[in-house]
């Protein structure tokens, strides 16, 4: 017995793990262990607090968190409808935006392609019909740029009132011109100059003698107005597409009020 006990402390002395540097791997300390049992108990009685202190309200809001995660977790069949559209339409558009500044593709047909733009811009054409009335001496020509004059500001007030409901951004972080500005286009749907196009090129095909070369080319022009917005950054594709068919519904509306020759001399009178 006593020959083994000087041996077993022997044992205990090569024994690496009875090393001071390596006993918190054989056995926690004490300290720490009462460290962790002080902080679960303080957090546990805190939370039981805040738990009793809590409103019913804040509650039924913790107990409805779970259900809204689900809902968004889970959308429907036509949330991923829409949004999957949405951001082929994004990406589409990115795209197609060659001339969204200098350094693009085709940045060097930025000003050309703007100036395209202003072809379909409201302050030109508004100008433009102003002039042709003064100038204008028979009846006839004068109820139609009356009524043409109707139809470019009725379109200037909807297009406004729209992107104002909308705000959506355009494609690319472009911001508006001076002429933008004065005729409220500063959103990107629906696409202001793509609506006003698709309404002047119905317009003067139905109420104007034009030759086929003519109006292939006028409906040219509207497309080519429209999608030049497209090319510049300032809007999606479908800003463009939902353009054109307000333009066409604002021109239908024209036609539902259209203003007679009289009226059109009383106005006339009256300015």
């Amino acid at each position: 017995m006593p020959a083994s006990q000087p041996r077993s402390r022997a044992r205990d002395r090569n024994n690496v793990l009875n090393r001071a540097e390596f006993l918190s791997l054989n056995q926690p300390l004490k300290g720490n262990q009462e460290s962790r049992s002080s902080g679960r108990k303080q957090s546990g009685q805190a939370g039981a607090a805040g738990a009793q202190n809590s409103n019913p309200k804040e509650r039924r809001q913790s107990q409805q968190l779970p259900e809204e995660d689900c809902m968004q977790l889970n959308p429907s069949f036509k949330g991923i409808a829409f949004n999957s559209l949405l951001a082929i339409d994004i990406c589409m558009s990115k795209r197609l935006g060659v001339c969204a500044n200098r350094a693009s593709s085709w940045g060097g047909a930025r000003s050309m392609i703007n100036l395209l733009g202003i072809t379909g811009h409201g302050i030109p054409w508004i100008a433009g019909t102003l002039i042709c009335l003064v100038k204008s001496s028979t009846l006839a020509g004068q109820e139609v740029l009356m009524n043409l004059l109707l139809a470019l500001l009725l379109d200037i007030m909807i297009v406004a009132g729209l992107q104002k409901l909308a705000k959506r951004k355009g494609p690319y972080d472009i911001n508006p011109g001076l002429l933008d500005y004065l005729t409220m286009d500063t959103y990107a749907f629906p696409a202001g100059h793509a609506s006003r196009a698709a309404m002047l090129s119905k317009f003067f095909l139905n109420h104007l003698v034009l030759a086929i070369p003519l109006r292939i080319l006028l409906v040219l022009w509207a497309l080519c107005v429209g999608f030049s917005r497209v090319m510049i950054g300032r809007h999606h594709i479908t800003d463009v597409l939902s353009g054109f068919v307000f333009g066409y519904l604002q021109f239908r509306l024209v036609e539902l009020i259209w203003m007679s020759s009289n009226t059109c001399q009383m106005l006339i009178s009256i300015w």
